[in-house]
């Protein structure tokens, strides 16, 4: 452990000496800045930006670089970057994360970077949480930007598709995570290149870059549209599980499952009078079951979800905030409307998906910045390859952290909360109360109300106001009670007269169970070498402490204390850091499974999404690829059934009425003629015939009308067949681990069908491609239409699935008997005409 220590401290103060030399080289250009004119100084971001094309790297452009930033900075935004803010930026350009303490400036830090990397030509995404920091930073920031000659991009949810190509078409470029990966699946959905709105993914900088890539990286990302299920399903089995008692099912705590239990299996098949509830037949039926048992046990209203103008709306669990456009997947939304008893929405099919971790992973280079990160530099390193560096503060901290105050029950902890409250309010010095749930910040509001605080109120069911009511936290007697991370990335500045009374106390309700969130509170006060207090309250009634208090800690508790007294114990303080790393680690391990089981539709997706960028974007024919898959159809058809037979066994007939079905109109091919013939002979026969039938087709169009139709087949089948499949891998991901009680591991059983399931839909492909090449009637006029198409909605998003049929070129100057303009060679009457 001491080693270990050793070379921890070592390594912090390498990258200390490697961040002040480069500190030292930006500072060097100082004076030499300061000197030009404002003109001159503008002058200097073309002449950087010829030398870079002219082979300059932009780690020798940096010291002058950010020497032009910093200056620009003082400029227009009266604000000069401190020297440990230059430190954090080399650390952003160096694709690590800077770990800065609230109200140290990381979004000034930022622009240093930001400038030096879109001197590339490349762009720089500049992320943020929500989209108030998203416009707020790009208004603030983009002025320095904008002055020193570059173009900013705002990319808002609002926008069209070609307001967002531009916008993505600046040098920077800022954005909420949601909206980037949203775009970037919908770029893989469209059917010209001109659609795609986002250019090849080069260097982001992640601001709160904790929250975007560990707290938000368990939810994918998906787009999808609906699918039918029956409604009546889930309020059956909504009504059901509310006549179920404890003793029907089993409720782990620590797990948060649920299942049913013997006599729950018995009153379930009374209730729907079935025989065997886990009969295949009625696995529609265990599934409504499951997810009403999860909505009524484990799903609790105000914590986990809001009911609001008859919808449910899921909240947060590390925000707070309402989580608008998601639903939770899999029928529990559903599950969760009925027990609720509003309208039911229909269930979605999921058509795209991917996680934060893999869409991050694409960029070039990634860096972040946020006030609490060391804790969990392991996964950040694992997974990202981003090394956590601590930035020192500009100002020594003066904030006071007192130790934890515990009671033996959650009345006594919230009567102590409220008199603190009072007495630091009567004193005049700001409070900012720290809640885990909607509910506590309303408990604590009514217990204030009754005292005659005045106070505010920040949680999910009112965020509007969220900048406003933070920004005003730190005025004299401010009373705020925020959820969490509520107003993370604005700072609370002290109002006059609060330094003498003390500066912003932090009053912490309960501990989170990550230790990084706590810290993420303890950070609103003592901003800038201010002074400040912190102080959490907790009981041994606390979630966390019910679900990984040791029997030892309960019973101490128990002997020595009274339920309205508190105490003080460096024992109890150790075990509640202990539970808080256990589940820290409970966390990461579900995080990276997330990964785990997303890294097999990864491979996938680039495969397909790479196979489609190929067919949108290519100015030559697509023939070798229709051909190879034509070619394979013809391979596989032959060994279906001529494979491990006798020659007098093959079963000619069936290749015959295969080649009839799918891959010639009108055929001399008969068993007569593959008489005789050994499989490779069949296959020769068959593809010549196929080939130059390819060829007679291929010559009725020009070749820009022939490799219009070529991608519009192939973008139809890929896409039809990609979303289906995406789909069911969904369900795959769903029910794999019921498998885990087979002793199979439920990953490795994930990437075996995966595997299956994705060779399946490649020869699926194959195979409609070949049938619509060889059997469909050519046309001249072809569009290309998009099979799924994502609104551009945040979080989990809707989409209307669409197959519209191919457009038929008519011309009402043509008669019933002339040939068919769409180049069949068959009469008008009977092609195109048919039927009129």
């Amino acid at each position: 452990m001491a080693g270990l220590l050793k070379r921890l401290f070592e390594s912090g103060k390498k990258d200390e000496r490697h961040l002040e030399k480069k500190a030292d080289l930006v500072e060097a250009f100082a004076d030499e800045m300061s000197a030009l004119s404002d003109e001159e100084l503008k002058a200097k971001t073309p002449a950087l930006q010829a030398r870079f094309q002219a082979g300059e790297t932009l780690d020798e452009l940096l010291p002058e670089a950010f020497a032009v930033a910093r200056e620009g900075a003082r400029r227009v935004l009266g604000m000069y970057p401190f020297r440990v803010q230059v430190m954090g930026g080399v650390v952003l350009h160096e694709g690590n994360i800077a770990e800065m303490k609230t109200g140290e400036g990381k979004t000034l830090t930022s622009t240093l970077p930001v400038y030096l990397n879109a001197l590339s030509g490349k762009g720089v995404h500049v992320v943020t949480v929500n989209e108030y920091l998203v416009s707020r930073d790009a208004k603030e920031m983009g002025e320095l930007f904008e002055f020193l000659g570059l173009t900013v991009g705002i990319n808002i949810n609002a926008l069209s598709t070609d307001e967002k190509r531009a916008q993505y078409a600046c040098d920077v470029t800022y954005s909420t995570n949601n909206e980037l990966g949203f775009d970037y699946l919908r770029d893989n959905m469209v059917v010209y290149k001109e659609q795609m709105v986002q250019r090849p993914l080069s260097f982001a900088v992640i601001d709160e870059v904790d929250s975007i890539l560990i707290d938000e990286a368990r939810t994918p990302l998906i787009i999808s549209g609906e699918a039918e299920k029956s409604t009546l399903g889930y309020t059956r089995a909504s009504a059901f599980a509310k006549t179920l008692t404890e003793d029907s099912y089993i409720y782990d705590l620590k797990t948060k499952s649920v299942s049913l239990n013997e006599d729950g299996m018995d009153k379930a098949e009374k209730y729907f009078q079935v025989d065997n509830i886990f009969d295949l037949s009625n696995a529609a039926t265990l599934h409504y079951i499951a997810q009403a048992l999860k909505a009524e046990v484990t799903m609790h209203k105000d914590v986990d979800y809001v009911v609001q103008d008859g919808e449910v709306l899921i909240v947060d669990q590390f925000t707070g905030r309402i989580m608008e456009g998601r639903r939770f997947s899999d029928g529990l939304h559903q599950s969760l409307e009925a027990k609720e008893g509003v309208a039911i929405k229909s269930e979605s099919k999921t058509m795209a998906t991917i996680t934060f971790q893999n869409y991050f992973r694409m960029y070039a280079k990634l860096s972040g910045m946020t006030g609490t990160a060391k804790t969990e530099e392991e996964e950040l390193t694992d997974i990202y390859n981003m090394r956590v560096i601590q930035i020192p503060t500009n100002k020594p901290i003066q904030r006071e952290d007192h130790a934890d105050l515990i009671y033996g029950s959650i009345k006594a902890k919230f009567e102590a909360v409220a008199e603190d409250i009072a007495t630091r309010h009567k004193n005049g010095q700001p409070v900012l109360v720290g809640t885990v749930a909607i509910e506590t910040s309303e408990l604590i509001s009514d217990k204030l109300t009754r005292k005659g605080i005045p106070h505010n109120v920040l949680n999910a069911k009112q965020h509007e106001r969220e900048a406003d009511i933070i920004i005003n936290a730190g005025e004299k007697g401010a009373v705020t009670i925020a959820t969490n991370m509520a107003g993370r990335g604005t700072d609370i500045k002290l109002g006059e007269g609060v330094v003498e009374v003390g500066g912003l106390a932090v009053i912490g309700t309960e501990r989170h169970e990550s230790r990084r969130i706590d810290n993420q509170l303890r950070g609103r006060a003592g901003r800038q070498g201010d002074p400040g207090a912190t102080q959490f309250y907790l009981s041994m009634e606390d979630e966390l402490m019910k679900r990984f208090s040791s029997d030892n800690v309960k019973r101490m508790m128990d002997r020595f204390m009274a339920e309205d007294e508190a105490i003080q114990s460096k024992m109890l303080s150790r075990a509640v850091e202990s539970a808080q790393t256990r589940v820290e680690g409970n966390n990461f391990d579900s995080r990276k499974q997330v990964l785990q089981y997303d890294d097999v539709l990864r491979q996938q997706r680039e495969v397909i999404y790479g196979q489609r960028y190929e067919v949108i974007t290519t100015e030559d024919s697509l023939d070798d690829i229709i051909l190879g898959m034509i070619e394979r159809v013809v391979s596989n058809l032959v060994a279906d059934y001529t494979s491990g037979l006798e020659r007098e066994e093959y079963k000619l007939k069936n290749i015959v009425e295969f080649i009839e079905a799918n891959l010639l109109n009108e055929t001399d091919v008969t068993e007569a003629e593959l008489q005789g013939k050994d499989p490779e002979e069949i296959e020769t026969y068959i593809w010549d015939i196929v080939q130059k039938e390819y060829d007679v087709k291929r010559a009725l169009l020009d070749a820009e009308q022939w490799l219009e139709f070529e991608k519009v087949v192939m973008l139809r089948v890929v896409d039809t067949k990609w979303t289906d499949h995406i789909d069911a891998m969904d369900h795959l991901r769903e029910g794999i681990n019921l498998r885990a009680y087979g002793q199979i591991n439920p990953l490795q059983e994930y990437q075996a069908e995966g595997y299956r399931m994705f060779t399946a839909m490649v020869e699926s492909v194959d195979d409609d491609v070949t049938r619509y090449v060889m059997k469909a009637e050519i046309r001249q006029n072809l569009e290309r239409e998009q099979v799924a198409k994502g609104n551009a909605v945040s979080g989990e998003q809707s989409s209307s699935k669409e197959v519209k049929k191919m457009p038929t070129r008519k011309d009402q100057h043509i008669g019933r008997n002339d040939e068919c303009p769409c180049g069949s060679g068959k009469k008008y009457k009977n092609c195109h005409g048919r039927g009129e």
